[in-house]
């Protein structure tokens, strides 16, 4: 620990690594305990990050030492540590904490923009089939049918979606999550924040993907079939449909 009582995160990550092969724990192990993955504990013990001050106590319950012990990253024999430090180590974790949460907005105002720039371009494609000929008869129970899908899935999940669920979901077997109009149901997975970050990623690429990718491929496969056009939309539609869940459910799978 420095003179003036900072984290030392490659000090706290080397610290955490011992605690935990002394308990003889894998990472994937110690991250189950704590409801998170196991990429966030490889973080923690590579100095990359700070585990959530939430999470201080019930990590440091389960490595068997005290919470000023974990962030100065050494065991100690003092009874009990002045009051100045603790309250430097207390303020140097909620500002390296207040950092990640910085990143996570940062990482949210991609995802916006991304979102905006599909919504342009599959607007811009699907006004440009319009322009080739096909009329809107045409491009209604397919094209429009998805871009609107995918747009209004796209705005929830970019936009308004909660990064982080409440404690319940890592507490309970829970296959549902709700939020206003918006309900996600993924039968057989349980969804908690370890495998949450990652379903929505999972379903964020597929649609934004989906607004950019489909007026195109719907495109070629109609100059090529332009007399199959019925059976081209629905194997289209039925591939945008599977391909929403499939990389959810898998996804949710790995990371549980």
């Amino acid at each position: 620990m420095s003179e003036n009582h900072e984290i030392d995160k490659e000090k706290f990550g080397a610290f955490l690594a011992r605690l935990r092969k002394e308990k003889g724990l894998t990472q994937k192990e110690l991250a189950e305990r704590l409801f998170v993955s196991d990429k966030a504990v490889s973080k923690w013990e590579r100095s990359l990050s700070l585990p959530d001050v939430a999470l201080l106590l019930p990590l440091a319950d389960c490595l068997g030492v005290s919470v000023t012990e974990l962030l100065r990253g050494e065991r100690t024999t003092q009874p009990q540590l002045p009051v100045e430090e603790v309250e430097a180590l207390v303020g140097s974790a909620l500002r390296m904490g207040g950092e990640e949460q910085a990143e996570r907005r940062t990482d949210r105002r991609r995802w916006r923009l991304a979102c905006v720039l599909c919504v342009l371009a599959g607007a811009a494609e699907t006004l440009a089939l319009r322009a080739l000929g096909f009329s809107w008869a045409e491009l209604g129970p397919a094209v429009l049918l998805v871009e609107g899908m995918s747009l209004v899935f796209a705005l929830w999940l970019c936009f308004w979606v909660k990064e982080r669920l409440p404690a319940y979901y890592d507490e309970n077997r829970i296959s549902i999550y709700s939020d206003g109009v918006f309900r996600l149901s993924l039968p057989g997975v349980h969804i908690n924040n370890s495998n949450w970050p990652h379903i929505l990623r999972a379903m964020r690429v597929w649609l934004l993907g989906a607004m950019v990718l489909f007026p195109l491929l719907w495109g070629a496969l109609a100059a090529l079939w332009p007399g199959r056009l019925s059976a081209v939309r629905l194997a289209l539609v039925l591939v945008f449909c599977l391909g929403l869940f499939v990389p959810a459910m898998l996804a949710a799978r790995r990371h549980a």
